[in-house]
């Protein structure tokens, strides 16, 4: 049974607001904020009296340095602070469920299992296609390399599991060419 958030929320929406930040996945305060329909300074507000329940890898502020770098990678705003002023908090998986103990409303209770929901598929993902990675490995060693079928058919599965490796250029000197 789908609630009303739910139906509002769909995991591409949550994807898209979930950032790769010093190696982890993080949401920033802004899209928090609007997600539990809360002013970004009363999101801000509600983790500093709580910043106990806050420690680093749960939530960060942002360095100028990294807002810079995170500023020109996302190109939607047209503004030159795309809608910040201040550092924003970055708030990874744990920092997200811990939010549900700061902000109680019922919008912010049923967005918090949404996003959790989307971290849990994600991790999901990758483990999935680390398994069947493995998977492939071992079957291509039992059934061995002799046949060119077996060799295209296993080149083929190895694309898909790495489709953003570009094919490498072969280097170097061949037979009959100078």
């Amino acid at each position: 049974m789908k609630t009303g958030t739910e139906e509002q929320l769909p995991d591409d929406l949550l994807q898209k607001r979930i950032y790769f930040i010093r190696g982890q996945k993080v949401m920033i305060d802004r899209d928090l904020a609007a997600l539990y329909g809360v002013p970004t300074k009363a999101l801000k507000q509600a983790v500093k009296r709580n910043l106990a329940r806050f420690p680093p890898d749960f939530m960060f502020v942002m360095t100028a340095k990294e807002l810079e770098n995170w500023r020109s990678q996302i190109v939607t705003s047209n503004s030159e602070k795309m809608g910040l002023r201040h550092k924003p908090f970055c708030f990874t998986e744990h920092g997200v469920t811990m939010l549900s103990c700061v902000l109680s409303s019922e919008r912010a209770i049923a967005v918090n299992i949404r996003i959790i929901r989307v971290f849990i598929r994600m991790r999901e993902a990758v483990t999935d296609s680390r398994e069947m990675r493995l998977k492939l490995e071992l079957l291509e060693k039992e059934v061995g390399k002799n046949s060119a079928d077996i060799k295209s058919v296993f080149a083929a599965l190895r694309q898909l599991f790495d489709p953003d490796r570009p094919p490498r250029k072969q280097i170097g000197y061949k037979n009959g060419e100078r």
